[in-house]
């Protein structure tokens, strides 16, 4: 009997990932922003460089709305069902957005507006570690990453994150603790390196015969000139044979 393919929906989470090291940005798809937050740890402080949040704090020396640390996971919950773009800028106290120049100042706002950067948008006022730039209408956001290596860490987490969720409902309704948790390491981004820098597609399912696993699937789509054509097309690339397979077990 013909093994049946899995749909899109079959999947716990898709993720597409595009690096570009030259420029030290990552092109990412199937990414929000309460997951972005979530997987690369602590975030101190985010200047918006466009959107509004009515219950954050506002800085006098930019004229920019910011939301600090406490606030983050309210802004998370709020912003999730936003039709506007996210972009944002994190640093690392309010007193160093006193001391950017005007020209600083209005490189960020062209920042926000065209969603680029005129020279490196890594401040040294600012001690900024991304600059998060969301592009809703074309179904992707450009990361721009002070270390490359987070962005292992994001990727690592992101499914992480969806496991360690999938285990904690499975227990609550079997009415027992999850002891052991399966988890993918940093080796994924390792194995992976060259077909994210040509573009790849992230794909993770569940099975449980003959024992719990989790299996991630990469497929390099360097053929996909726009990123909203991956989810256009999704099931079609399901059916292409993946590129790799890493299995983590409970």
């Amino acid at each position: 009997m013909a093994k049946k393919m899995r749909a899109a929906d079959d999947f716990l989470h898709h993720l597409y990932v595009h690096v570009n090291e030259l420029n030290q940005f990552v092109v990412l798809s199937g990414l929000k922003f309460h997951e972005f937050a979530s997987s690369v740890g602590s975030l101190q402080n985010i200047l918006l460089l466009k959107n509004e949040f009515e219950d954050g704090s506002f800085n006098m020396h930019t004229r920019l709305g910011f939301v600090d640390e406490k606030s983050m996971p309210y802004f998370a919950k709020k912003i999730s069902d936003s039709k506007q773009d996210l972009c944002w800028i994190d640093f690392s106290d309010e007193k160093k957005l006193n001391l950017l120049t005007p020209q600083e100042q209005a490189e960020l706002l062209y920042i926000g507006h065209k969603k680029e950067p005129l020279r490196s948008p890594f401040y040294h006022q600012l001690q900024n570690k991304y600059v998060y730039l969301e592009n809703k209408e074309d179904k992707y956001t450009k990361v721009y990453f002070r270390n490359l290596a987070d962005n292992d860490r994001l990727v690592v987490n992101v499914f992480n994150n969806v496991i360690q969720l999938k285990e904690r409902q499975t227990s609550f309704w079997r009415r027992r603790v999850a002891t052991v948790m399966p988890h993918f390491t940093i080796d994924v981004c390792d194995t992976f390196r060259d077909h994210m820098k040509d573009g790849a597609l992230f794909s993770m399912y569940r099975i449980e015969k003959p024992k719990v696993a989790y299996v991630l699937e990469v497929r390099n789509v360097a053929d996909i000139n726009f990123v909203d054509e991956i989810w256009d097309d999704l099931n079609s690339l399901l059916k292409q044979k993946p590129d790799g397979v890493l299995e983590v077990h409970k």
